[in-house]
């Protein structure tokens, strides 16, 4: 059985496994020969150019195992017949700790004082807090639920959202009513077409005069030219670590918008991360070489 592996490090954790080959396409050049020979696919973390082309030409391929939580560069290219899996779990704890980081971060002003600092400026001032809060998670599934759990030392009140009303977790039609008393609101919600710009000039709009956006799902979930105008007025604040674009390119209004704080893409790249990543997919493959049912399977709208 043929086998892309995205790195030597998960290529090496399927090397004792049975009659596999395994092969490592990193993204960053041409693919290896033999992709109407592949069985399994690990991508790597940042889907390679060429995606949709290339798994049109896999005719053998029978599982496609991402190591990121979002398959959205994938699933409109799936061949029939291939199983699809995600790597949730791997990935909260980085993104939920990012999240925490982020918030302190701008509530406290730790780039302004780092800037500072770079100066040689001492600038006391009184900051913002995070205690006391209402943080809104938009998007309340297993990287909400980590955030929640790291949260519970602050002092906050949390509410959550999620695409449709469960047990102590309110539906997205409520946001125009839970918007306006949130402090903190984060967007952890996948990349699908039901919430491309959710984020929009109304949402924005909804939010209260001084809260903080911060954004750790996909930049297309958040309208960038409605948030650019909202930072430009004073009225908002945001922690970003996906842009639309993406990469940011240089001279980007971003870049230079008040009140906004940037990380590229980064809350999931952790070694703890690597760690997970490495873990699932050598259960995964273990699963599948034994007939077992796999774990992550993406099915419906997500």
């Amino acid at each position: 059985m043929r086998i892309w592996a995205p790195s030597r490090d998960v290529a090496d954790v399927l090397a004792d496994l049975p009659d596999v080959e395994c092969e490592i396409y990193d993204g960053a050049g041409p693919p290896p020969g033999g992709a109407g020979e592949v069985e399994v696919w690990i991508p790597p973390l940042i889907p390679p150019p060429g995606t949709a082309e290339l798994l049109g030409r896999m005719a053998r391929l029978r599982l496609l195992q991402t190591v990121s939580a979002g398959v959205e560069a994938y699933r409109p290219h799936l061949p029939d017949g291939v199983v699809l899996c995600n790597a949730r779990g791997v990935h909260e704890a980085g993104t939920a700790e990012w999240a925490v980081g982020a918030m302190i971060a701008v509530l406290r002003d730790f780039p302004e004082f780092a800037a500072a600092q770079r100066r040689g400026e001492w600038i006391y001032h009184h900051t913002g807090v995070l205690a006391d809060a209402t943080v809104l998670i938009v998007g309340y599934g297993s990287i909400g639920a980590a955030l929640e759990r790291r949260l519970a030392g602050f002092e906050v009140d949390v509410v959550r959202v999620a695409g449709s009303a469960r047990e102590g977790v309110h539906g997205a039609d409520e946001l125009p009513r839970l918007l306006p008393a949130a402090d903190v609101v984060v967007l952890l919600v996948p990349q699908t077409p039901a919430t491309a710009r959710m984020a929009d000039a109304a949402f924005l709009a909804a939010m209260k005069d001084g809260a903080l956006l911060v954004n750790a799902a996909r930049g297309s979930v958040l309208d960038t030219d409605a948030l650019l105008a909202e930072l430009r007025a004073g009225r908002l604040r945001a922690a970003l670590d996906v842009t639309d674009p993406e990469p940011l390119p240089p001279g980007h209004p971003l870049w230079t918008a008040p009140g906004v704080f940037i990380t590229p893409h980064v809350a999931g790249s952790t070694p703890a991360s690597l760690r997970r990543a490495r873990r699932l997919v050598r259960s995964q493959m273990l699963r599948y070489l034994s007939g077992e049912p796999l774990n992550n399977v993406i099915t419906g709208s997500y």
